[in-house]
């Protein structure tokens, strides 16, 4: 397994939305609102960019709500032409790491896909949560 990179993203990000989520259940409502929200900042390509970022968004919040510690909390920022994905839950003892070597089909690809549709991708630790996010253009 490969270690994420370890740093803070965009710091001067302005936070456009903020959903705190305690159930697999709520993930659908998330990817909606996440609609929403790219929708209103007027990016061009609005239907790609939502696709990849409801992948980016769903994988991160899964793997907080599977492998953290409650709440989860998704955050969309944005800093210049830049939209951001921040996922914190609150169990700093579990760093994310990117299996690379598992087949598909074999489950836990969310930081892979988060790689592949994301132009950046890392974590940071910041007042008791843990924090993975990814960067797209918007």
């Amino acid at each position: 397994m490969a270690a994420l990179r370890s740093s803070v993203p965009h710091p001067s990000a302005a936070e456009l939305r903020l959903w705190k989520l305690d159930t697999f259940g709520e993930l659908r409502s998330l990817r909606a609102a996440l609609r929403e929200a790219i929708e209103t900042q007027q990016t061009a390509e609005v239907d790609d960019l939502f696709d990849k970022m409801a992948v980016v968004a769903t994988e991160l919040a899964t793997n907080a709500l599977r492998h953290g510690l409650p709440p989860t909390e998704v955050r969309l920022l944005r800093e210049d032409d830049h939209l951001i994905l921040d996922v914190a839950d609150h169990d700093l003892g579990t760093l994310p790491e990117v299996d690379e070597d598992r087949p598909l089909g074999a489950g836990g690809l969310g930081l892979q896909l988060t790689k592949t549709f994301a132009i950046d991708v890392g974590w940071y630790i910041a007042d008791e949560t843990k924090h993975v996010w990814a960067s797209f253009p918007g």
